[in-house]
């Protein structure tokens, strides 16, 4: 397929989701990337599919529909990606966590999101290993939780039946511009002409935008998970302090960890987050890690007799505003970006998708795509740092 109606850089999640809507609306679609699929953010995510870590904001609206978008996208590729509509439990140990945690609860509620208010009782009785020092949780049933790798998997599959082709080991070079538009882009294999390119590589979604000749904003943000050896069902929910919620939203560049703690259907438990401002340094920080134990044995005390498998580390990609970026770029046309979803790409993956489709066909989007608009950078903006 050398001449493609749209190409898609990236074969995360946002490009596989990208890649299936572009096709489920007719158009001939080609994706590129330089591994395999789920290479990159995708192969190093949990999982989760969140409206809990949402306060009222164009983001909840997204995360929402993505939410339903996720068992809808279930159905239609036949799933396969372990699916789970488990919900989450945000808990707190302080007066003041407490205090801020019913009052984002109470405002979540009022825009969408189901919420529960437990006491230590109601905490015990759905998380019976919880510490007992937990005294006050918020249940939200819709939050879930897939195997992102599968999930990539499955979705590229689903695009590959449907005509749409994915080279793999393909590094993009260059993209081409002529009078301001994409006209294609050339990899160290072939030259492809297309006059829509999405830009879905995550981390690096900034250097692609460079080879058109734009700016994008995005960075990398390092975080490590733990992971258990499998253990009989212990933890049911995704169970997390408030403080993930605050520490997702800050902009400081130092190290920020709080627990996380869920189970998975394998039986393995998974264990974050942390989250530091490194660059693309991956080496493998002990500290940080013992960090992240501590603070889960914290919240569950009988993760202490469970035995570690393995730790690894990804990069959330994030912009300036702690915002995604789906939409046209702002120099180059045919250019769409989808990408700054920094550690929530996966649950917004489908609805991400569905958004930047509408705006490319001209159909009528479930939401107003402008707060997402990469036309709110501009070129030399500092980044917080």
């Amino acid at each position: 397929m050398k001449n493609p109606d749209a190409i898609v850089i990236g074969a995360g999640l946002v490009g596989a989701c990208a890649a299936l809507a572009l096709t489920n609306a007719g158009l001939k679609v080609l994706v590129i990337d330089r591994g395999p699929v789920a290479s990159g953010t995708t192969g190093a995510g949990e999982g989760n599919i969140l409206v809990s870590d949402k306060e009222p904001s164009a983001e909840l609206t997204l995360a929402l529909r993505s939410r339903d978008a996720w068992f809808e996208l279930n159905t239609d590729v036949g799933g396969g990606f372990e699916l789970e509509d488990k919900g989450g439990v945000v808990i707190s140990r302080s007066s003041q966590g407490i205090d801020n945690l019913k009052k984002l609860s109470k405002l979540q509620a009022q825009n969408g999101i189901e919420v529960v208010q437990l006491d230590a009782a109601g905490i015990r009785q759905i998380e019976p290993h919880i510490s007992k020092d937990v005294e006050y949780a918020v249940l939200y049933p819709q939050d879930a939780q897939c195997q992102p790798m599968l999930a990539a998997a499955c979705i590229m599959r689903a695009v590959r039946k449907r005509g749409g082709v994915f080279m793999q080991g393909e590094n993009v070079k260059s993209i081409t511009v002529e009078s301001g538009k994409v006209v294609g882009l050339v990899t160290e294999k072939n030259r492809y002409s297309s006059p829509i390119i999405i830009n879905a590589t995550g981390t690096w979604a900034g250097e692609v935008a460079k080879m058109a000749g734009s700016y994008l904003p995005i960075m990398p943000r390092r975080g490590f998970i733990l992971v258990t050896a499998p253990a009989p069902k212990i933890v049911h929910h995704k169970v997390y302090d408030a403080d993930y919620v605050a520490n997702v939203a800050s902009s400081d560049a130092d190290l920020q960890s709080s627990a996380v703690v869920e189970g998975t259907e394998s039986g393995t438990i998974l264990i974050g987050a942390s989250r530091e401002r490194v660059g693309f340094k991956s080496d493998l920080d002990v500290a940080v890690l013992r960090q992240l134990a501590r603070q889960a044995i914290s919240l569950f005390p009988i993760l202490s007799n469970i035995a570690l498998l393995r730790a690894y580390r990804g990069f959330r990609p994030y912009a300036p505003d702690h915002l995604p970026v789906i939409g046209e770029d702002a120099n180059v046309s045919g250019l769409w970006h989808a990408a700054g979803h920094e550690g929530a790409g996966i649950g917004l993956a489908p609805a991400t998708g569905e958004l930047l489709v509408s705006q490319i066909t001209g159909t009528k989007a479930f939401m107003d795509p402008t707060p997402f608009s990469p036309k709110r950078f501009k070129e030399g903006e500092a980044l917080a740092i």
